[in-house]
């Protein structure tokens, strides 16, 4: 790891043991959505635009070439084959499940760029270049973990449509959750909506989407990973995260869920057919229900004695619910369109099931970029198994089973070797670093694109704000800490609100900050420089009044992005700036009625430079009026946007010429201008 330069002022405001240590190199990646659909503001909200900030900072933090943000369109998976045939079927998409993957890809990818999301890659898992590097990292790991003996050849019970003649695929099942406590309302075959995965056998009330009869269960061939076996190694990662502040509750807390003993509820009515059969279980401890539970606990010592155990409970016709536990995790499945799994022990015409692939896709897509960049193929190696490098995941709470159980055991399950090279690995591939964030709901409830609530796209949003008003937003509300409503008053209000002027908007909040504030701290220094100072920004030092605040702000800002607290650096930054357009204000009255050229002088030395810090602090959450600034400012972008300076005042920016002068030329601003708009229908 390397940390800023001793000598680097930037931290002075820090005591030396609290200073920010940053790798040397970091991957960001983004969850992948699935190529079925357009992006709802879930995914810009809750995953991109906070990783999209975040990575925007460690390029202006550790320099632009060390930093890779990763993502693309997750192209297989059950819920594009559902998606592609029902369109085909109604009679919507007459082109090919290839073309139709593309067609969303496209359009993902359009809405990424609009909201400006600086993605070094994205692509899809099953596309060009980037599918190819895919295929191979994915049949080199499914090797690996197969070499070193994580793998097992499993026959487990899949859904059949007797009526349709087929196997059926994820979500051509559907049911309710059968994981205890659960409160999903779309379980299919073998996980849920919100992120429990169980055994297909174990789905309450299942039903074909093909021909809405019960499906038969038949046994299927296919390769599972021994995720059991690594149940200690999860419960050490977990202490390690609970102890360190830097890594947010929720991870370790929803992984220890999964490595809880396993445990099977049955009703307090049952209880007479449970003892009938009790003997024939394996050895279990039985436990009563607390007052008022409606079901008592069998606990077991181990996944395979609870599933002999649920063999024996079904055949008794007693109804039953699992608890969350490390379960064998399926790597194949027997779906067409999938990524192309290795021949194993003879074992053919598979596919990889969608989430383990998706699992290592971020390797795959560096290995893909830096292939573009021309960088030697095992380059990739120096972001994700070098010790001065860290790799950011941006997920949802829902996903912390696949990412936080799942990924974590399957990339130890590969040491002590490389995932492509042969022998021992000098540095093995590194655990990364989950940057969780909570549900972020539609009003007061959970939205779902496949739900009764639908949120609207990403897209629609774009009709009412603008990118920057909703970037800040979006990472004002808090999602690090709790799940949070979005609240947009075109989406939700009524139509006497909407015509009601003084029904505010939630979402416009920090938008006032750049529209209001920030755009009058900026106009005030360049129209003073134009009218008093011939067009030129003085230089100086500036007051320690300034300084001390700045130092303060970049130390605890630098603090707070290491643990990616966004809504707390918003905070930050409207405290900042509204200090800032305080001191221009107060400074620049008291200059004038005393009628003091060198007070005026030193008040806009220190509001250029406060507006520099400003700029450079919010340009990883709204880049294109930051950018805008710099612009007029005329200072080169690699200068501005950089840690590398001492940020002491604006003059380590510019030419020696410039210093000896005491001045900088900057662009004339017209009259009235904004640095940060208000979309069009917000004027009236």
């Amino acid at each position: 790891m390397a940390a800023l330069p001793d000598n680097a002022p930037t931290l002075s405001a820090a005591p030396a043991e609290e200073r920010v240590v940053w790798p040397k190199r970091a991957v960001v990646t983004a969850g992948m959505p699935y190529g079925n659909k357009p992006l709802h503001f879930g995914h810009i909200a809750g995953v991109f635009v906070p990783a999209d900030a975040f990575a925007r900072f460690l390029r202006d933090r550790i320099g632009p070439e060390n930093v890779r943000f990763i993502s693309g369109t997750d192209c297989f998976g059950s819920p594009i084959n559902e998606g592609y045939r029902k369109l085909v079927e109604a009679g919507e998409f007459d082109g090919t499940i290839e073309e139709y993957v593309q067609k969303n890809h496209d359009a993902q990818k359009a809405t990424l760029d609009a909201y400006g999301i600086s993605l070094s890659i994205y692509e899809g898992s099953g596309m060009g270049h980037s599918g190819d590097v895919h295929q191979l990292i994915s049949g080199k790991f499914i090797e690996k973990l197969h070499e070193n003996g994580h793998l097992h050849k499993r026959a487990t019970l899949q859904f059949y449509d007797a009526e349709a003649h087929t196997f059926l695929n994820g979500r051509q099942v559907t049911g309710r959750c059968p994981v205890q406590g659960c409160k999903s309302e779309h379980a299919y075959a073998d996980e849920c909506d919100l992120g429990h995965s169980y055994a297909p056998e174990d789905l309450i009330a299942p039903k074909s989407s093909l021909t809405g009869t019960v499906p038969e269960m038949r046994p299927v061939e296919n390769w599972y990973f021994d995720l059991p076996a690594f149940g200690d190694f999860l419960r050490e990662r977990v202490a390690a995260m609970e102890a360190d502040p830097n890594i947010r509750a929720i991870v370790p807390q929803a992984i220890k869920e999964f490595l809880a003993p396993p445990v099977v509820y049955i009703k307090n009515d049952a209880r007479e057919a449970y003892e009938a059969v009790a003997a024939d279980l394996p050895a279990h401890e039985l436990r009563e229900p607390d007052k008022g539970k409606q079901s008592f606990e069998i606990e077991f010592a181990d996944i395979d004695a609870r599933d002999a155990a649920r063999d024996v409970l079904g055949q008794a016709g007693i109804r039953f619910r699992t608890g969350k536990a490390l379960v064998p995790f399926r790597i194949t499945g027997n779906i067409e369109w999938g990524v192309k799994a290795p021949v194993i022990e003879g074992l053919e015409g598979l596919t990889v099931w969608c989430w383990p692939e998706s699992l290592w896709a971020p390797m795959s897509f560096t290995m893909a970029v830096n292939d573009q960049m021309g960088l030697p193929r095992g380059s990739w190696c120096d972001w994700w198994c070098s010790k001065d490098a860290e790799v950011y995941q941006f997920i949802g709470q829902d996903n912390l089973y696949f990412y936080g159980v799942a990924q974590p055991a399957l990339i130890d399950a590969l040491r002590p070797g490389d995932l492509i090279m042969p022998g021992v690995a000098e540095n093995p591939l590194r655990q990364t670093r989950l940057v969780a964030n909570h549900h972020i709901l539609f009003g007061d409830k959970k939205a779902s694109s496949s739900g009764a609530v639908k949120p609207p796209t990403a897209d629609e949003l774009l009709d009412f704000y603008t990118v920057e008003q909703l970037r800040a937003h979006f990472l004002a509300l808090g999602l690090d800490q709790k799940s949070v409503g979005f609240k947009p008053k075109p989406f939700l209000a009524t139509e006497e609100e909407l015509a009601d002027p003084r029904v505010a908007d939630p979402v416009l909040k920090e938008g006032a900050l750049l529209t209001n504030v920030f755009n009058r701290l900026a106009r005030s220094c360049f129209y003073e420089a134009q009218k008093n100072f011939e067009g030129y920004l003085p230089l100086g030092r500036p007051t320690d009044a300034a300084l001390a605040r700045a130092n303060e702000t970049l130390a605890a800002y630098d603090r707070l992005m290491l643990k990616v607290e966004l809504h707390s650096v918003m905070s930050l930054m409207d405290d900042f700036i509204r200090f800032a357009n305080k001191h221009w204000s107060e400074g620049i009255r008291a200059a004038e009625l005393e009628e003091d050229d060198e007070a005026r002088r030193q008040v806009l030395v220190d509001s250029f430079y406060l507006l520099r810090v400003a700029t450079l602090l919010m340009h990883p959450i709204v880049p294109a009026g930051t950018e805008k600034i710099c612009d007029y400012l005329s200072f080169e972008f690699d200068d501005f946007f950089s840690w590398n300076y001492d940020l002491e005042d604006v003059g380590e920016l510019c030419s020696a010429g410039e210093i000896d002068e005491g001045r900088h030329r900057i662009r004339e601003l017209p009259p009235r201008f904004d640095f940060f708009e208000k979309h069009p229908s917000q004027y009236k």
